[in-house]
């Protein structure tokens, strides 16, 4: 392993529009890399290793058929669940507003705010590419939006897990007058639903990237019309 050579990394004109990130000046791997240099360049400091090493997210394809659809997608992928966890948090707020600490199990715990302070503060690294647009060049490797944005989107994830626990703590009473508890055959049910979920998944993209047009330049080695003039200036 130590005998392979390292791919090699690229300066901001040298790789296609479509790859370019605010703020971002170096460290981009080649659009059309191996499978090989797609693990090698996880074990060299490029732009994106801490990011994958926080987080693993197929979106190569979408950006190569559609970049824009793909920052929709990717939006709504990180929206969606936003909305779905912390509308009752919203709804909890409401009910609770005025009425100081008398709000009986509907209370709010501190785990809540700080899950929703990462969760705010996720939109907005990945809204304003800061600090990166204030020092192109200086955060190419460390400390740019996407890295900070994973690292939130982890710490609220923790803070929303500590906020579920509190709140099974404090309902223990009530949720055990409720219906039964999930059995063993309902946990592994629910478990294969959701592993064979996301394994559709897999399977959609790359079957779509593996039929993918054999003249995208992006698959065939070569540069967008756009990419190639930006190089040459």
């Amino acid at each position: 392993m130590l005998s392979l050579k390292l791919p090699q990394l690229l300066r901001v004109h040298q790789v296609p529009r479509v790859f370019w990130e605010d703020g971002i000046m170096s460290g981009y791997r080649r659009p059309t890399s191996s499978a090989l240099d797609c693990v090698l360049s996880s074990f060299q400091m490029t732009n994106e290793t801490v990011n994958i090493w926080t987080h693993f997210l197929p979106t190569w394809f979408p950006e190569l058929e559609n970049p824009g659809l793909s920052k929709v997608l990717r939006t709504a992928a990180f929206a969606y669940p936003f909305l779905f966890d912390n509308l009752p948090l919203f709804y909890r707020l409401g009910l609770c507003w005025g009425r100081g600490h008398d709000c009986g199990q509907e209370e709010l715990s501190t785990s809540h705010g700080y899950h929703l302070f990462c969760a705010l503060l996720t939109g907005f690294l990945f809204a304003s590419h800061l600090p990166e647009r204030l020092a192109p060049g200086r955060f190419d490797y460390i400390g740019h939006s996407h890295q900070l944005f994973h690292i939130c989107a982890v710490l609220g994830t923790h803070f929303q897990l500590e906020a579920v626990l509190a709140d099974m703590g404090s309902r223990r009473v009530w949720l055990a007058t409720q219906e039964p508890a999930l059995g063993l055959v309902g946990t592994v049910a629910t478990l294969g639903l959701a592993v064979a979920g996301n394994l559709l998944i897999i399977a959609v993209f790359t079957a779509a990237l593996l039929q993918a047009p054999s003249t995208c330049p992006l698959l065939q080695g070569g540069l967008p019309d756009g990419a190639t003039q930006a190089k040459q200036q």
